[in-house]
């Protein structure tokens, strides 16, 4: 859908924004079409099966990813697809979680409990089991290509762990990387640290004049 997207829109090249679970639909469209990269931005979206956080698998992900069985779904709701486990993802980790909005969580399982979005959401956890298979592949492109990178990362991260940031490193190792005392959702917290780096980073590799998320125009 995403590589249709930019062809409807007749997009030859641009800069992607890799983050969390949705980083995948980043990383396959430049295996896709390499040419058309011009920067990666990757903030805590893992392409290394090392450094997924291994606590965070026993919560249920990782029976699920073997037996989708009714047992084995009931885990991640009863944690994961709760309000308690959305909140999980805004509030571990930060540095100071007073200044992080009820709003997102709230407003995210509002979404989340509308029959059948559960559905939607377990389906796509099972369908990031994939994407371990892809991660050799990712690496590949990595090597090959080498597109300018900037990594920006919650440290505090608890399913992508730091290694996930600095592995990025061996197959990239020109990317820049810059890890924050925050946690997996770090715009939460450092919008304004990562906005600046990703300006000061687009203007320096690709030399674009694009405006970003918080300036005047």
């Amino acid at each position: 859908m995403t590589k249709k997207f930019t062809e409807t829109l007749h997009l030859s090249s641009y800069a992607l924004y890799l983050s969390d679970i949705g980083s995948s639909v980043g990383f396959h469209l430049a295996v896709m079409h390499p040419e058309r990269v011009t920067a990666m931005i990757v903030q805590n979206g893992d392409a290394y099966v090392e450094a997924i956080n291994k606590d965070f698998l026993k919560t249920g992900l990782l029976d699920y990813w073997e037996d989708r069985g009714e047992k084995n779904t009931q885990v991640l709701l009863d944690w994961l697809l709760t309000i308690e486990g959305t909140k999980w993802h805004y509030l571990h980790g930060a540095s100071d979680p007073s200044k992080i909005s009820p709003d997102n969580w709230v407003i995210d399982q509002a979404y989340q409990d509308r029959p059948g979005n559960k559905d939607i959401q377990l389906a796509i956890l099972y369908n990031a089991k994939r994407n371990l298979d892809a991660y050799a592949t990712w690496q590949e492109y990595f090597r090959k290509q080498q597109p300018p990178t900037l990594v920006t990362w919650g440290k505090n991260d608890g399913i992508f762990t730091v290694e996930g940031a600095e592995l990025f490193k061996r197959d990239l190792p020109g990317a820049e990387l810059h890890l924050l005392d925050t946690g997996h959702f770090a715009l939460e917290e450092e919008v304004d640290r990562i906005g600046s780096l990703m300006r000061e980073f687009l203007d320096r590799t690709i030399n674009t004049e694009r405006s970003l998320p918080g300036d005047p125009f």
